[in-house]
């Protein structure tokens, strides 16, 4: 799960990867229509929602042809890279998101306990690494270039090539397991250590309380000039969200110290999670700018193309940012992942997240499914 690459950039030495995203914007195609049987008209269009309102599907260009790079540059300056992508594509790209999901690849490269074991491959009980330390001081240092990378987009580009910058993070909505003051203090703990570990410094310049009174001395502190940079640093917040998890409190941590046990928490929803945003980081402008559903490769293609419950997914999601936009939470755009199947990361090939079907032993012939068919007629046709 990852969204659209426009360019990233790559210091090899630090195994250190920005992400800037140019998101996809289009109607699909309405080929092979006759191949899947047409979905139930669904319970909203285009016009329940806002004016200006987007909807789009997302598309990564590393993740559909694993062979392709469009841009590596190595031990580079990250203000230079970024200077170097407003320059050439700022007259095209006016929305700028420079890092994509930071926890997933801060927590899943140095504190493999938790994700599994994705580049660089560092935690405690790897051959290298420090789960304890490593990704609080990778995390912050991700900070700290987004906020120079904002502040130069601001500073030299911005009035003359009239975009806008954010940042995308992803979350899970966190449920307290029980009704108990302890499991609903453990719900706001695991919401800290996902969310508000890179939410809460771009709007507030420094980290939730709840990091910084149980990580101690190993969360490194922002300066005052630091500080001062990171607030405030993004026109909108981009949003990546699946799906929700029940958080229980833990008496003690069980193995080793790091970033996953320090929040005491056992995990086991969308328009929660808007209103949360809403009224605790300032009414910020937010695109979804990732949701869906992966399914099991199935080589029979009628039963790939015939997907309800996607549709039923997006039709819950997006009544959802509907309700949420009722309540006044400013929704902007809902892009879903993905435009086309695609590789997953660990998963490879075996799940498939298109809202369009790529039969990858017939020269990545594209069909779209019900679900494209659905978003089409429904929300992205005038």
């Amino acid at each position: 799960m990852a969204t659209s690459v426009l360019g990233s950039i790559i210091s090899h030495r630090n195994y250190f990867t920005l992400f800037v995203l140019f998101l996809f914007f289009s109607s699909f195609t309405s080929s092979a229509v006759g191949l899947v049987n047409q979905s139930s008209s669904a319970p909203f269009n285009r016009s329940s929602f806002p004016p200006g309102f987007l909807f789009g599907a997302a598309s990564s260009a590393y993740q559909k042809n694993v062979a392709e790079k469009i841009a590596d540059r190595s031990n580079g300056d990250v203000a230079n890279n970024f200077y170097n992508l407003y320059k050439e594509f700022g007259d095209r790209v006016k929305y700028w998101i420079t890092f994509n999901e930071p926890f997933t690849f801060t927590s899943g490269g140095y504190d493999g306990e938790f994700l599994g074991s994705l580049a660089p491959g560092r935690c405690s009980s790897c051959p290298q690494g420090n789960s304890a330390t490593e990704p609080y001081v990778v995390a912050h240092h991700i900070l700290l270039a987004h906020a120079a990378s904002v502040k130069l987009y601001r500073e030299k580009y911005q009035a003359t090539q009239k975009g806008e910058i954010g940042i995308t993070l992803v979350t899970h909505w966190f449920v307290p397991y029980s009704s108990s003051r302890l499991d609903i203090k453990a719900a706001q703990r695991a919401l800290d250590f996902v969310y508000g570990w890179f939410v809460e410094p771009v709007v507030y310049g420094n980290y939730p309380r709840s990091m910084q009174s149980l990580v101690g001395s190993r969360l490194p502190k922002f300066t005052e000039e630091e500080s001062a940079m990171l607030k405030g640093s993004f026109d909108f917040l981009g949003l990546n969200y699946y799906t929700g998890n029940y958080a229980a409190h833990v008496l003690s941590r069980n193995g080793n110290v790091s970033s996953t046990s320090d929040s005491m928490t056992r995990l086991t929803r969308l328009h929660d999670l808007l209103v949360y945003t809403k009224n605790r980081y300032n009414d910020p402008t937010i695109y979804i700018t990732e949701s869906g559903m992966g399914d099991q490769n199935n080589e029979t293609l009628q039963n790939s193309i015939n997907d309800p419950q996607r549709v039923d997914f997006y039709s819950g999601h997006l009544n959802a940012v509907r309700r949420a936009i009722g309540q006044g939470v400013n929704v902007k755009g809902f892009i879903a992942w993905s435009f086309l199947d695609n590789f997953e990361w660990g998963s490879g090939y075996t799940q498939r997240f298109g809202l369009c079907y790529v039969d990858y032993k017939n020269g990545l012939k594209r069909i779209p499914k019900q679900s494209a068919l659905w978003f089409r007629n429904g929300l992205i046709k005038k």
